[in-house]
């Protein structure tokens, strides 16, 4: 069939992202009850200029505090990794902010680079996600560009664990104990170790503990925490369409206990990404050379993997997955 110009450029406009202009960044606090502020960074669609700023030990193109634009536009939340903080995913917000989404992600209290002191309580962060969707449709200033039946979650690692909660999914921490029995050099059993809890699985919570937020509709897992944790009697209840990552090579949460035992009990088969030659930290965004520096054990790449490419196929194809599953 021979393409006229017109079809043809009915097709360029169908391919373009919902939104090419600039995004807008802000870091603000929020009241998380009688525990202290969350920080969140929240970037977004914006007709302001943007230019370089500093992030931590990043540099990223934004528009700080500049006013939103669009209406009825879809949010994602972002759920970070053991000892993390917002912004290390923020090339992926950046890429979902210029395609027509809010985001917004928080830095889990006492779980960040700079306070682990309650890194072993993993079910306490789906709460705390919970409040950040509150806030961000009922108090953010621009809550009004908001369409509150378009929201999606992205969880990296202790965030894949928490946006899995998120979704609906309720696991039997209890089986973490028989777990370190067993693989005692596993990571969480590191976390466990280093709480200094004489019987850290004493007052776990039950699997009715989770109750997951139903107006969450999409989420991408991305090389998740405690997936052998949940089984199919604890997804049973994930109705949403979920896109699952992992590395092939990841040396922190190895196959096939995590990413795998996800995917074998979702009751609906995910969009599954196996990337080769990546190891745990590749999901993370491209290290900066001060990052380098600073954090050098989560920056280092295997033998013939590229960071830098590989997140430009990453990013788009998060981009691609919620476009198509929030509308």
């Amino acid at each position: 069939m021979k393409l006229t110009p017109i079809l043809v450029a009915l097709i360029a406009l169908i391919a373009l992202p919902a939104w090419a202009g600039n995004v807008g960044f802000q870091q603000l606090t929020i009241a998380d009850g009688s525990d202290k502020p969350l920080t969140i960074g929240v970037w977004y669609p914006t007709e302001a200029a943007a230019t370089p700023q500093p992030l931590q030990a990043f540099t990223q193109v934004v528009a700080p505090g500049a006013p939103a634009s669009g209406r009825g536009l879809p949010l994602v939340v972002i759920s970070h990794g053991t000892g993390g903080w917002y912004g290390e995913h923020y090339d992926t917000a950046l890429a979902l902010a210029h395609a027509g989404f809010v985001v917004a992600a928080l830095s889990h209290t006492s779980d960040t680079y700079d306070d682990q002191s309650r890194a072993a309580r993993i079910w306490g962060r789906p709460e705390m996600l919970r409040r950040l969707v509150d806030y961000m449709l009922a108090d953010w200033p621009e809550h009004g560009r908001i369409d509150a039946t378009r929201v999606g979650v992205f969880g990296f690692s202790a965030g894949g664990f928490t946006a899995l909660a998120a979704i609906g999914g309720a696991p039997d921490l209890g089986l973490v104990r028989t777990h370190c029995l067993t693989h005692p050099s596993a990571f969480e059993c590191g976390v466990v170790s280093r709480s200094g809890a004489a019987d850290p699985t004493s007052a776990l919570p039950s699997r009715s503990f989770f109750t997951g937020d139903a107006r969450i509709r999409a989420a991408v897992i991305v090389a998740p925490a405690l997936g052998f944790t949940f089984g199919r009697e604890g997804l049973k209840n994930v109705r949403v369409p979920v896109q699952l990552w992992r590395a092939e090579a990841d040396h922190i949460l190895p196959n096939p206990d995590y990413a795998q035992a996800v995917r074998d009990a979702l009751p609906r088969p995910p969009e599954y990404h196996v990337v080769a030659n990546a190891d745990h930290f590749d999901f993370l965004a491209p290290c900066s050379d001060q990052l380098r520096k600073y954090a050098p054990d989560i920056c280092v790449e295997r033998p013939g993997f590229d960071r830098d490419a590989f997140h430009q196929q990453f990013d788009a194809e998060v981009v691609r997955f919620f476009e198509r599953t929030l509308g």
